[in-house]
């Protein structure tokens, strides 16, 4: 058995989805980019990409990663660049797409024969957290007056509508979709190309794919336009645990365990938004409130049912834990970061990376 903790990437689970977004691909002609501020495990971009049209980023690193580790298209965005990342941007991009007219304008002439895209925001979102909602008032993330982005449109090609959330509701997806072709239905015959971002959540049991896969293919030959769609959890929705170790139990008014790992260190997207973790099955008549091993007070993975009292050595398994986990660990309390475990094909499990305190030492100065 491994050492925990670890996460744990399971190719089969992960092929489901990849399988999922192929039959999008082929029958709405959407092209698919991996959103790399999600997922970011290299060691398993060799299938993705097979399945996936390329990258789309979020910083200058992101973006140098997808360029070097996953085939495709490299689309390069961010809130805001700064002049020294520039000329590499550039270097490293199929497509930029500008956050603001600003920034667009002013790198015109340093991005001067790029394929240039602008983020318009439709004042729309299916966001239930407002800090994760970028129609939120005083939104900074992308345009929305429809007359400004008219008087720059010859210096762009393309769109990029980002506004779903974990929205595993087509009804949901297709109303804002129409908001957005009501708003700016004008200017889309004016491109080539839109990406209508990712959090839309078409890989969920029970998803309408062929209305989906329709509407798509509709927005498309109406406007004449590139359909991108850029997911991150839909790709690794269920395809990934946190394998732990149970290294303490005590009552406190409830059973409590400790845990070799923390939530705010190794799952931190759930601390953030106040979410438990998940765990499956958890029917048993043993209730437990599993506890990281930081000192911070609330690092606590949630309450699971167990069908027999807990032990010190039992092995725990949180499911659904690849998105927003590894791209966010850290080193807080100095707690070890779990390795990185992937399940092949074939089976076998292979540690791919593990990290030691020369990992730690050398994050600091």
């Amino acid at each position: 058995m491994l050492k925990t903790p670890y996460y744990l990437i399971d190719k089969q689970k992960l092929l489901r989805n990849l399988e999922i977004i192929r039959t999008v691909r082929e029958q709405s002609g959407a092209k698919a980019l991996l959103a790399l501020k999600c997922f970011a495990t290299w060691s398993v971009f060799d299938l993705m990409q097979e399945y996936m049209d390329g990258t789309t980023s979020s910083s200058l690193f992101e973006l140098k990663l997808g360029r070097q580790k996953f085939a495709g298209e490299t689309h390069a965005y961010s809130v805001a660049w700064a002049d020294d990342e520039i000329d590499e941007m550039v270097e490293n991009c199929d497509k930029i797409i500008f956050n603001t007219i600003g920034q667009l304008q002013r790198y015109a002439a340093a991005t001067e024969g790029k394929i240039r895209g602008l983020r318009v925001n439709p004042q729309v979102s299916s966001s239930e957290f407002i800090i994760a909602d970028p129609a939120r008032p005083f939104s900074r993330l992308g345009e929305w007056d429809a007359s400004k982005i008219e008087a720059v449109i010859e210096q762009i090609s393309g769109f990029m509508f980002h506004n779903n959330c974990e929205n595993s509701d087509f009804a949901l997806f297709d109303q804002m979709l129409n908001t957005i072709e009501e708003r700016f239905g004008h200017l889309l015959h004016k491109v080539s190309w839109v990406s209508l971002g990712g959090g839309i959540h078409f890989t969920g049991e029970g998803y309408p794919l062929d209305k989906f896969c329709a509407r798509l293919k509709q927005f498309s030959e109406q406007y004449g336009v590139q359909v991108y769609l850029e997911p991150g959890e839909a790709v690794i929705t269920m395809s990934s645990s946190l394998e732990v170790t149970v290294l303490d139990t005590l009552f406190n008014g409830k059973n409590l365990a400790v845990v070799d790992s923390s939530i705010e260190a190794h799952m931190l997207d759930l601390l953030i938004y106040r979410q438990d973790a998940k765990m499956a099955p958890c029917d048993g008549e043993h209730r437990y409130m599993v506890c990281g091993k930081s000192c911070l007070a609330g690092d606590i993975f949630g309450e699971f049912n167990f069908d027999r009292p807990l032990a010190i050595g039992d092995r725990l398994s949180f499911i659904d834990a690849a998105g927003y986990t590894m791209v966010k660990k850290n080193w807080f309390n100095g707690v070890k970061m779990p390795a990185i475990a992937v399940r092949q094909l074939d089976g076998s499990v292979e540690v791919v990376r593990e990290f030691t305190f020369n990992d730690y030492l050398s994050s600091l100065s």
